[in-house]
């Protein structure tokens, strides 16, 4: 799917623009082309530092996040890999713990594009490949490498021995490319279990935890699960996660992002660290971690700029998600950031891609939603404003209405009579990137 990367660096759109002409228009799953890709390279995937490898549905982002976090705080240098990108392409490709600079990444994609152009290779292979080549030559003690896609057939999956691999939460997603049950879907994201390499999930239910073993086994990679080799609880009333594993005990602090699903992407952050041994953390760095973990647009409350001074004394949120399980989730952390000022105290403003589910997103938090504006994603193929307005309206949402940008929607907001203080801007990720870049809140 499109990412319509942008850069305001000149050298560096020249190759993006290469980059759109020789890519496939979809997605394209599969191994050989990044395989053969990566060979003209040099195979630099195979002088990467000790990788630490996620997969999932959602949560694969904030845990990754939690990785790096434990990691810097434990004082290595760590390089990263995530997707997509909110507002700059840089974002996807860290090197050493600072965003590429944007005089290394155009030599770097006309590299790999040179190396590479005859091979169909999809944008994101293309993206893959440069990250392990920048990796392969920056010194760092670690890597960290989330799944773009499924796992099985992903790009990522071509690294031949990680630290140690994990499974975030699992959920209904991209169902042309991995299947349209929880069984199928987890199949392809354990297929990043390596021979030898501990695989690290959360606890799943009975038949789709079988899936995940059963792959795990064939695969010859030791399977860590949630409530059998580690366990955590959230103890409320002394704000701590109280972790344990074969190691020991451990007391963290609640995560800095919002969210009650943000222990359990803590917890499996601090299960994977626990159960490699190629890169030592302490607790310590890992309780710094919980604290110091940044991963914009998850639930992220919006500072001050352009946008938020269009609704004055409002608290707006911001949060990419897109399915129904990040819907779910959603639901959860508004109980703890909306206030109970009434029965309907939540305005959503809401742009979805054409092939999600809206109404799993907005059923969970539905019925505390007084009005909704819904809006199109501008360069991408979405759901109508209309459409949006209308499911809305089908899940007891009475006042919908369509508009067409974010800051048209907050001027409505701003000028409704007894509009809500507390608005929620969700949907997409795509979304959400135009929404940080116009509110100066660039990601760092």
């Amino acid at each position: 799917m499109a990412d319509h990367a942008v850069s305001a660096d000149a050298a560096v759109q020249a190759q993006l623009d290469r980059l759109w002409r020789l890519s496939p228009g979809a997605d394209v799953l599969g191994l050989e082309r990044i395989t053969r890709l990566l060979a003209r390279l040099g195979d630099p995937h195979r002088r990467l530092p000790p990788v630490f490898h996620v997969a999932g549905t959602n949560g694969k982002g904030s845990t990754c996040a939690y990785l790096r976090a434990a990691l810097e705080a434990a004082g290595y240098r760590v390089h990263a890999y995530t997707s997509p990108h909110l507002v700059r392409f840089n974002e996807r490709i860290r090197l050493a713990g600072r965003l590429i600079a944007d005089d290394a990444l155009a030599p770097l994609l006309a590299e790999v594009l040179d190396a590479g152009g005859d091979v169909g290779a999809s944008f994101f292979e293309i993206t893959t490949a440069a990250a392990f080549l920048a990796f392969s030559r920056v010194p760092a003690e670690a890597c960290v490498i989330e799944v773009g896609l499924g796992g099985r057939l992903d790009a990522t999956n071509v690294l031949p021995a990680p630290a140690v691999c994990g499974i975030a939460a699992l959920g209904i997603d991209h169902q042309a490319f991995l299947g349209d049950t929880l069984e199928a879907i987890a199949g392809e994201k354990a297929g990043i279990a390596k021979a030898g390499v501990p695989l690290v999930t959360m606890r799943y239910p009975d038949a789709i935890a079988a899936v995940i073993a059963g792959t795990a086994r064939r695969a010859g990679a030791p399977l860590m699960v949630e409530e059998i080799a580690w366990r955590y609880h959230v103890d409320r009333d002394r704000d701590l996660i109280r972790y344990a594993d074969a190691a020991g005990p451990l007391d963290l602090p609640l995560p800095s992002l919002p969210g009650a699903h943000q222990a359990a992407n803590l917890a499996l952050a601090t299960a994977m660290l626990r159960h490699q041994r190629q890169v030592p953390v302490s607790d310590a760095a890992i309780a710094t971690a919980a604290r110091g973990a940044r991963w914009p647009a998850r639930l992220q409350r919006l500072g001050d700029g352009p946008l938020t001074a269009l609704v004055p004394g409002a608290s707006i949120w911001l949060d990419g998600g897109h399915n129904a399980s990040a819907g779910a989730a959603i639901g959860a952390a508004l109980d703890r950031i909306v206030p109970a000022d009434g029965d309907r105290p939540l305005a959503v403003i809401l742009g979805m891609l054409a092939n999600k589910d809206v109404a799993g997103v907005l059923a969970p938090i539905a019925s505390r939603v007084g009005r909704l504006i819904a809006l199109p994603v501008p360069g991408h193929d979405h759901h109508h404003p209309d459409d949006l307005a209308r499911i809305a309206a089908t899940l007891g949402i009475s006042t919908a209405l369509p508009a067409d940008s974010v800051r048209s929607a907050l001027t409505m907001l701003a000028r409704a009579p007894g509009s809500s203080r507390t608005i929620l801007i969700a949907g997409s990720l795509y979304l959400a990137g135009e929404v940080l870049k116009a509110n100066d809140e660039l990601p760092e």
